[in-house]
């Protein structure tokens, strides 16, 4: 790593959601961070579920968040790597955002090494176990089949569903937040200490939970962090600064 810089972690800003004035405002807090950091960033990892729903047909693209859009731009213009995950709720960004504003964009989990510490990043869903349901749900979205077969709605009515499923999202609609089970019930938890019976990681990193954690994994020297949700009013980021990692509110 560069003398003085700082690799920033950040997701679940499910931007869209509940409503357009509430999402404005939390795109006005998304990008005034974004703008903070800009002075010392090596990369920015922005780790899914970044809009509530995202769907790009061939020639259209969801219309708004074109002030977080414009400043991701300008730190892909000035040189800082932004990597885009796919979350549950916009696992259907395709070629779009790579081509206009320069993102890299991960579908799945990937692994990093900043200045002798490894790092395994990922948006969490549909990771470690139990929830079947949900993960075939997941198989059948990300097909292609899918894919093609919602590209046949108009764009007008296949919006429409979108934003009627967005107002029945536990984002929409949570009012105290998530419950935290335990660190042992925490399913991203115990998923990240079955990898590193196969592979040794200093920092876990995730977002999807809405809870911001940082725990460490019993009988190991690694660490699982969850980055919480912006939607509520405590959004929070972690900085890797080459020797530790530090996770704090945007708000202080």
């Amino acid at each position: 790593m560069e003398s003085g810089k700082k690799i920033y972690f950040a997701s679940d800003f499910h931007l869209g959601v509940p409503n357009y004035e509430s999402s404005r405002r939390r795109e006005k807090i998304l990008v005034d961070w974004l703008d903070s950091i800009k002075v010392d960033a090596q990369e920015v990892y922005l780790v899914g579920d970044l809009f509530d729903f995202w769907f790009e047909y061939k020639f259209t693209v969801p219309k708004g968040y074109v002030r977080f859009l414009g400043k991701i731009a300008e730190l892909t213009d000035s040189g800082i790597p932004v990597h885009f995950f796919t979350g549950n709720h916009d696992m259907w960004m395709f070629n779009y955002l790579p081509q206009e504003i320069g993102v890299e964009i991960h579908r799945d989990n990937i692994t990093r090494d900043f200045n002798g510490k490894r790092f395994y990043i990922g948006h969490g869903d549909g990771l470690g176990p139990g929830d079947r349901k949900y993960k075939f749900l997941k198989n059948f979205f990300a097909s292609k089949t899918c894919q093609w077969l919602f590209a046949r709605i108009h764009p007008n009515l296949g919006m429409g569903i979108a934003n009627m499923w967005s107002k029945n999202s536990r984002i929409a609609n949570i009012k105290d937040g998530e419950e935290f089970l335990g660190d042992e019930n925490e399913w991203l938890y115990i998923y990240s200490k079955e990898i590193l019976e196969k592979e040794y990681f200093d920092y876990f990193i995730f977002g999807h939970r809405h809870l911001v954690l940082d725990l460490p994994i019993k009988g190991t020297s690694s660490r699982y962090v969850n980055l919480g949700e912006w939607a509520t009013g405590n959004p929070h980021f972690a900085s890797f600064d080459g020797e530790s990692l530090t996770l704090q509110s945007v708000k202080k």
